[in-house]
């Protein structure tokens, strides 16, 4: 992988870790029961992301023009599918059901993917490049302000399942191939981000103990994150996106 692909937007000017909550593990920190709301809400989108993520990816498998690349989405989705079951195995170790932690985001998830359902194999290869790494992103910012525990399962299940690399080499080819679809990947991938940062902002905006600790909230949950705090975030994800671009050879 590039570094373009592996970096994170928090990696670069992001606040320092606050102390409290995210100095601690998880059987500290979740004796606050409005973090503990702000867990099983974050686990909870998380989980359903990637179960869609899954559905998504094996359905783009059929636009694949050939069997190679049939099977490297395949290989993808059974990664996207690993991941929401870490995430189910863990909501049910915290004593918490998945489904019913999933069942608020869902309707959000499915209208985003709805809104952006590709028309073809190389717009469904840029949404899986941009649109989940905008996606991946977010929440790696909100990880800096969850406990050790919850932060360390967080960060792992958004590692790069293939589709990075995969979705850069294919793109530029059919570029070179054919200049003419720049264009119109680049305007794609412009709506892709819009999209991707309002269902972001929904997310947070919809659930009162997620939006409460990323603008410093009780018992010193994100501790100094305040709103000015929350529009830089959302600026260094824009930058990602940007780098992100350039490396497809697309226009930001």
């Amino acid at each position: 992988m590039s570094t373009v692909e592996n970096a994170s937007p928090a990696d670069e000017g992001a606040p320092a870790e606050a102390a409290g909550i995210a100095a601690q593990d998880w059987a500290t920190a979740s004796t606050s029961p409005q973090y503990r709301a702000a867990v099983v809400d974050l686990l909870g989108a998380l989980a359903y992301g990637e179960l869609a993520a899954f559905e998504r990816l094996a359905e783009d498998a059929k636009l694949a023009p050939t069997l190679g690349d049939k099977a490297e989405l395949a290989k993808m989705a059974s990664a996207e599918f690993h991941h929401f079951e870490r995430l189910r195995d863990r909501l049910a170790a915290i004593d918490e059901d998945a489904t019913a932690a999933m069942e608020p985001f869902a309707k959000g998830v499915d209208d985003f993917h709805r809104q952006t359902a590709p028309s073809d194999w190389l717009e469904g290869l840029v949404k899986a490049y941009v649109g989940d790494s905008i996606a991946s992103d977010f929440y790696r910012e909100v990880a800096t302000h969850l406990d050790t525990d919850t932060r360390g399962l967080v960060v792992s299940v958004l590692d790069d399942t293939g589709h990075g690399g995969f979705a850069v080499e294919k793109v530029r080819a059919a570029i070179e191939a054919d200049p003419r679809c720049g264009g119109r990947l680049a305007l794609w991938a412009r709506r892709l981000m819009g999209e991707a940062l309002s269902q972001a902002q929904r997310v947070v905006a919809e659930r009162d103990a997620l939006s409460t600790m990323l603008v410093g909230g009780v018992d010193g949950m994100a501790a100094g994150f305040d709103l000015a705090a929350v529009g830089e975030m959302f600026t260094r994800i824009t930058k990602a996106h940007t780098k992100r671009m350039a490396a497809l050879g697309l226009a930001a």
